[in-house]
C-alpha cells in the first residue's frame, strides 16, 4: 500500500494505537504508520516535549497533556501512541484506534524480560487481564472506531501489516477479547500472580 492509499484510508485524519505496556505498541506503531503513511508520535515522548510531568513522581500528568493535545495547532497525520490514549484525548480527535492485546501470561513474561519490578509487573498484568485500557478506548471512542488486535504470538511486522489490511475492509464490529475465559480458576489466578520464579 502506497502512503497516498495509507492516507486515504483515514480520510486525512489521525489514528491511534494503545494497549496495556509490554503488547507492543512502539514497534508496531512504526511500522504501521510507515505503512498508512502517518507520523507515529509517543504520548511518553509528547509529555516530555510539553512538560506535561507531575514534578514530584515524574509521571505524566494526563490533565496537563489532554490540554496541550486539543490546542488547534496539534500535529495532523499522526498516529499517536501509548497507553494513555484513552485519557488524553477525545472521541472526536482520532478516526480510528487500535488497542493492542496479549495473553496475560506472555505479557507478565514480557514484563519480566524486561525487569519490570514486581508491584508494577502484576499491576499490568491484572490489567491486561481485565482489560482495563481496553474497556475505556471502547467507552471514550467508540465501538465504531476502535478495535482490538491480538500481539500475543505475532512479530511486530506482521501485526502492522494485518492491522493496515483491516484498515482496508469494512469497518466492522469484532468480538471482544476476554481473558478472564482462561483464567476461571482459583489456582490458574494465583499462578498468574505469583512473582515467584
Amino acid at each position: 500500500m502506497s502512503e497516498l492509499e495509507g492516507r486515504s484510508l483515514l480520510m486525512n485524519g489521525d489514528m491511534g494505537v494503545t494497549g496495556t505496556p509490554g503488547t507492543g505498541k512502539k514497534s508496531v506503531s512504526e511500522l504501521l504508520a510507515t505503512k498508512l503513511g502517518l507520523e507515529p508520535s509517543s504520548l511518553n515522548e509528547l509529555a516530555r516535549e510539553f512538560r506535561a510531568l507531575r514534578p514530584t513522581t515524574g509521571e505524566v500528568d494526563t490533565d496537563a497533556l489532554a490540554r496541550c493535545l486539543s490546542r488547534p495547532d496539534r500535529r495532523s497525520n499522526t498516529l499517536y501512541f501509548g497507553h494513555l490514549l484513552p485519557y488524553v484525548l477525545g472521541r472526536k480527535s482520532l478516526t480510528k484506534v487500535v488497542v493492542l492485546r496479549c495473553e496475560p501470561a506472555v505479557l507478565k513474561a514480557r514484563l519480566a524480560s524486561r525487569g519490570y519490578p514486581p508491584k508494577k509487573l502484576i499491576g499490568d498484568v491484572e490489567a491486561e487481564l481485565i482489560g482495563l485500557v481496553s474497556s475505556d478506548s471502547f467507552r471514550v471512542f467508540g465501538g465504531a472506531k476502535t478495535f482490538e488486535f491480538d500481539t500475543t504470538y505475532t512479530s511486530p511486522e506482521e501485526a502492522a501489516t494485518s492491522i493496515a489490511g483491516s484498515l482496508r475492509e469494512k469497518w466492522r464490529p469484532r468480538r471482544r477479547i476476554d481473558w478472564t475465559e482462561n483464567y476461571d480458576s482459583g489456582p490458574k489466578l494465583r499462578k498468574l500472580f505469583s512473582t515467584d520464579h
